[in-house]
């Protein structure tokens, strides 16, 4: 349970299915949301509004933990909040490398596999539940082999791109209740139980990065490298200078620094001259991408694929074609041009409305 309209009547929905229901909330130990509580403390639970008006701060704030707490309290469902510091930590280390190697990370994903689909299946088998359940946009439906992966209900709010790593041994204890549903018919339950989250507002920062600034948050941690350098264009000019690499990712258009007299989008990082690279929209076209890590929730293929292929989570599918390379490696060729393939970035391919699997792009 994060305090969000989602996990909230995911919570509900299951105890009207006749779940025995226990909300647990992951606190990850960062400054401003270390003052969580659990159920059996007592302890009020203070609350932290959000540093930015216009968003939610993640989905692990404080603030957010009152919310799933009162929200258990409603449902009459014990609750628990749980210290995965340490496992958050391995995260943001994650986080911190990916940024300053040049590349984009995706922490929400790294999240999903090792800590909502991994840990709380530690936690789960500890008190001898049956199954692990969130409020993503996602559907375990039966197949021919066994369960799989298809996208939710809602194509708006999908969320099956950031579960492609989940292993598929576990999907026959995930429970997705709110994969079935909009997000419109979400809130109405919300509004209809009463649930004081109905109009929250949707979780768009990343959890631990308190602040909002993702690159000062990583030029603060401890043992923080410099890779301030220059602004370059494609040909070479030199046209200002950044305070570093982590501030940028592929396809970025706003923020850079510079003002040309017309749009212009980063198209290459350069760890190694610590450059950020810009140019015109086409120079960011690509058709084809390589991914390593690779982890299918099908048979792997071997020959080559048809598929819809997923660059970013915001990012509409586009029709592909995979080729397997070998060890953990493919290869995706796109009947279009791509625009912001950003190396680090998940890439999720799609058979119609089931995730067939996924890798890192290289």
């Amino acid at each position: 349970m994060s305090g969000g309209v989602d996990s909230s009547v995911a919570a509900s929905l299951l105890l009207q299915e006749g779940h025995e229901v226990v909300g647990v909330f992951m606190r990850h130990g960062e400054e401003s949301p270390v003052a969580c509580a659990s159920e059996s403390s007592g302890a009020e639970l203070p609350v932290i509004p959000s540093p930015r008006a216009d968003h939610k701060q993640g989905c692990c704030s404080a603030a957010d933990a009152a919310d799933a707490r009162r929200v258990a309290d409603r449902l009459q469902i014990p609750f628990y909040a749980l210290n995965l510091q340490r496992e958050f930590g391995r995260i943001i280390d994650y986080f911190v490398e990916e940024y300053t190697a040049g590349r984009t990370p995706n922490p929400c994903v790294v999240c999903n596999h090792w800590l909502k689909f991994g840990k709380l299946f530690d936690y789960a088998d500890s008190v001898n539940a049956e199954f692990v359940a969130t409020g993503h946009y996602a559907q375990i439906l039966p197949t021919a082999d066994g369960p799989g992966l298809f996208r939710g209900l809602d194509d708006s709010k999908d969320q099956s791109y950031v579960l492609f790593g989940v292993q598929r041994e576990l999907f026959s204890r995930m429970l997705l209740p709110v994969g079935r549903y909009k997000k419109s018919e979400i809130r109405s339950l919300a509004g209809e139980l009463g649930l004081r989250v109905a109009d929250n507002k949707d979780s768009q920062e990343i959890c631990f990065v308190t602040s909002g600034q993702h690159d000062e948050f990583i030029r603060q941690r401890p043992g923080a490298v410099d890779t301030s350098g220059e602004i370059v264009t494609t040909e070479g000019r030199v046209v200002g200078e950044h305070p570093g690499i982590e501030r940028f990712t592929i396809g970025q258009r706003k923020g850079l620094g510079v003002a040309l007299g017309e749009p212009r989008f980063v198209v290459r990082i350069e760890p190694e001259t610590r450059r950020v690279v810009i140019g015109e929209k086409q120079e960011l076209a690509r058709r084809v991408l390589t991914a390593n890590r690779a982890h299918w929730l099908v048979e792997q293929p071997s020959a080559p694929l048809h598929c819809q292929a997923k660059i970013r989570y915001n990012a509409p599918a586009a029709p592909a074609v995979l080729q397997w390379l070998g060890a953990d490696r493919f290869r995706l060729d796109f009947e279009q041009p791509r625009y912001g393939v950003a190396p680090g970035q998940a890439v999720v391919c799609y058979g119609g409305q089931r995730v067939l699997g996924g890798g890192w792009i290289e």
